[in-house]
């Protein structure tokens, strides 16, 4: 008869008793989820209160959650540098360069919409790959290669702007923009069932880089290589992890997503013009951070980024609401953004403290 191995540690208590069975705890990820869920719910019923035109569907919860929409690509497109241990500060400016070579293309050379938007993702998907290449070749930190690229883009998008334009900006408008802007699910019919007013068919692209990242990081092998490359760089390169293309591929699809988010910010503005993404930087890491996303590298939530810019953008409209002035509101965003550090901070010491006792 075999006696059952238990692991090191376990209190069996006296001969013959039955073992204590752990207590089970859902994952501190889980929780995070939920605390923010009941957050953003909580937020928004206390502004509805403060504020009755705040549940107002399309004067407000429509241009709402469009904004989330888009901020929430912009998250995305930060966690996934972030996934690596990196970090992507030119965010708002490969938007703006995505945005460009779309304008472009309606206003120039006259594409269709989707046309448009599938040039604006391989322009954003190029300046991620030069990045992530510059990054691998010369082993500058991603801190100071992605502020350089920021200045530069900088230069770039406004001097190309002035070139190809009159007034600094693309005015053309492609059959079908206006309506992907200002239609809501409830322009969307089955029979007698229609959709939600409150949410903008714009949407569905926030949906599908959500459910394709989700996909990525929860159910593929280049998922799993992305986020040991960001846990410990040294032991996925001893395990055979080609790290220096997984960086370029994070790299890669920041780039993309960051262009996507310019294309949306865009359709919502109904101009291509050079300031887009100027305002993507805070918003990119409070979304991601508070959703759960380390800043050191190696552990994303996909989801959490969703409810975190949804945190953040009922915040911001609740208390635009209220009268808060823009730099009283943008004080309160960065002590958002300054508890979200501490409590990413607080993660890793903990997470680091249970792989020590575990050893």
């Amino acid at each position: 008869m075999t006696t059952p191995v238990l692991p090191p540690g376990t209190d069996t208590g006296p001969a013959g008793a039955t073992p204590p069975r752990p207590a089970h705890r859902l994952p501190f990820w889980v929780n995070q989820r939920l605390g923010l869920l009941v957050l953003v719910v909580g937020l928004a019923a206390l502004f509805g209160v403060l504020q009755p035109a705040f549940l107002d569907a399309r004067l407000v919860l429509f241009p709402l959650v469009r904004d989330v929409s888009t901020l929430t690509v912009v998250a995305l497109a930060q966690m996934v540098v972030l996934s690596v241990g990196h970090m992507n500060l030119a965010v708002g400016r490969m938007a703006a360069f995505g945005a460009l070579f779309a304008g472009f293309g309606y206003d120039r050379l006259d594409l269709p919409l989707p046309l448009g938007l599938l040039l604006c993702l391989l322009a954003g998907a190029a300046i991620g790959a030069l990045t992530g290449w510059i990054i691998t070749r010369t082993g500058v930190s991603s801190f100071v290669v992605t502020l350089a690229m920021d200045f530069a883009l900088l230069g770039l998008v406004s001097l190309l702007y002035s070139a190809l334009t009159e007034n600094a900006a693309f005015t053309s408008r492609p059959s079908g923009l206006a309506e992907l802007r200002s239609y809501s699910l409830a322009d969307i019919c089955v029979g007698p069932v229609c959709g939600s007013p409150v949410i903008p068919q714009m949407a569905q692209f926030t949906v599908l880089a959500l459910v394709g990242l989700g996909f990525l990081y929860a159910r593929t092998r280049i998922g799993r290589e992305l986020l040991l490359t960001g846990a410990n760089p040294a032991a996925a390169e001893l395990s055979g992890i080609p790290t220096g293309r997984r960086l370029i591929l994070a790299h890669t699809l920041s780039g993309l997503l960051a262009a996507l988010a310019g294309f949306m910010a865009a359709v919502g503005t109904g101009t291509f013009r050079a300031s887009l993404g100027d305002d993507f930087m805070l918003p990119s890491f409070l979304g991601s951070v508070l959703g759960g996303t380390l800043l050191t590298g190696g552990v994303v939530s996909v989801l959490g980024a969703l409810l975190g810019t949804s945190l953040v953008g009922v915040i911001r409209k609740g208390l635009d609401l209220l009268g808060v002035g823009l730099e009283s509101l943008n004080i309160y965003l960065g002590c958002v953004l300054l508890l979200a550090l501490s409590a990413d901070r607080v993660r890793t010491v903990v997470a680091h403290r249970k792989v020590v006792r575990s050893t």
